[in-house]
């Protein structure tokens, strides 16, 4: 970080914004004198406020030169397990996780964490508490939901993952589910993200559906911020002017996510397309351009889901896109290339 300073400060001036960097336990040097004073401030400065050093009386300008994210910008390799046994990122083969949107009945849970274990899916997907344009929509059966979701668990030996919209939900949840899911409406609900950050679950985080690469990033630092650094980011499409898919998939923000961050990064072609006839097309594409696994909408009778029954497939779609994943994952198993770091990266600037 540097400061600019006012140029009519004094030698004495500079000196004594040099102790009040200092107090704070980080290294001041001060550099270019009276005529073009700055600060350059070393140590842990990003993870201050950066009001405390605007506020400083004579300091003109704060330049942050170094990740915005100091936690999810950390390049060591964080391969992340789930449950009994899976693991996601660090170089293990791509994952998929699969089931419906909603949790409709019990019988309808356990006969697709069946068809889904079957196909080759690792882990069960199932939402308990739907977020829903319209009030008058199904909006799932809550905690028997999950309920329900342990019970396939316990049948299957899938991990499962649902999602949560709020603190109450979260205490639920985490007393059934092996990994939480912030959607993508609530990627910017930072009380719920600084919640999510001092439990010990894996979290599956979505972009939203306006969200630039560094908003996803800085709401993962929110989790990471808590204690927590079991994080997952979802690329699930963004909102722009085209009509004919439900959202634009943006599979050039899995290429900028895994050279920004070693966090695993993962697909949601359900939500990207809206349509189940590119969801395997897309599945292809989101491994092929690096993704650490997808997540897919499956339901035995896809026309007679209560939630999103456009893009849900049936377990035997799902079995070809496993297939598909497997094979482009050994395609480029031996393809060490690192993607280097771009120049422009989350670095900001504060006045």
């Amino acid at each position: 970080m540097i400061l600019v300073l006012n140029k009519s400060l004094s030698e004495s001036d500079i000196a004594d914004i040099a102790s009040q960097i200092e107090r704070l336990g980080l290294g001041a040097q001060i550099v270019g004198g009276q005529t073009n004073p700055l600060v350059f401030v070393s140590g842990n400065a990003q993870t201050h406020p950066s009001h405390i050093f605007s506020r400083i009386a004579g300091v003109e300008k704060v330049l942050k030169l170094g990740p915005a994210c100091p936690r999810v910008d950390a390049k060591d390799i964080r391969p992340i397990t789930i449950g009994q046994g899976v693991t996601i990122g660090g170089g293990a083969k791509p994952i998929v996780i699969a089931g419906p949107c909603s949790v409709e009945s019990q019988e309808m849970l356990l006969e697709t964490a069946q068809a889904v274990r079957a196909a080759g899916a690792v882990m069960l997907r199932g939402g308990a508490y739907k977020p829903r344009t319209s009030p008058y929509d199904f909006r799932g059966l809550g905690k028997l939901a999950l309920e329900y979701m342990a019970q396939a668990r316990s049948q299957t030996g899938l991990p499962v993952v649902s999602e949560v919209m709020s603190i109450e939900q979260l205490e639920i949840a985490s007393e059934y589910v092996d990994m939480l899911q912030i959607g993508a409406r609530n990627m910017y609900n930072y009380e719920l993200l600084s919640a999510v950050g001092k439990s010990k679950l894996p979290v599956l985080l979505k972009r939203a559906m306006s969200a630039t690469v560094s908003d996803l990033l800085q709401a993962a630092e929110y989790i990471m911020l808590g204690g927590n650094e079991k994080v997952i980011l979802c690329e699930r499409g963004i909102r722009t002017f085209e009509t004919y898919t439900r959202n634009t998939l943006d599979l050039s923000c899995v290429a900028a996510l895994k050279s920004l961050t070693n966090l695993p990064v993962i697909v949601d072609p359900s939500h990207a397309t809206g349509r189940r006839d590119l969801i395997r097309s897309m599945s292809r594409a989101a491994i092929a351009a690096g993704a650490d696994g997808l997540i897919i909408e499956v339901h035995p009778q896809p026309v007679r889901a209560m939630s999103d029954a456009a893009q849900a497939i049936t377990p035997a779609e799902l079995t070809k896109i496993v297939a598909d994943t497997r094979k482009i994952a050994d395609l480029f198993s031996d393809d060490t290339d690192k993607l280097e770091t771009p120049v422009l990266s989350l670095a900001s600037t504060v006045s």
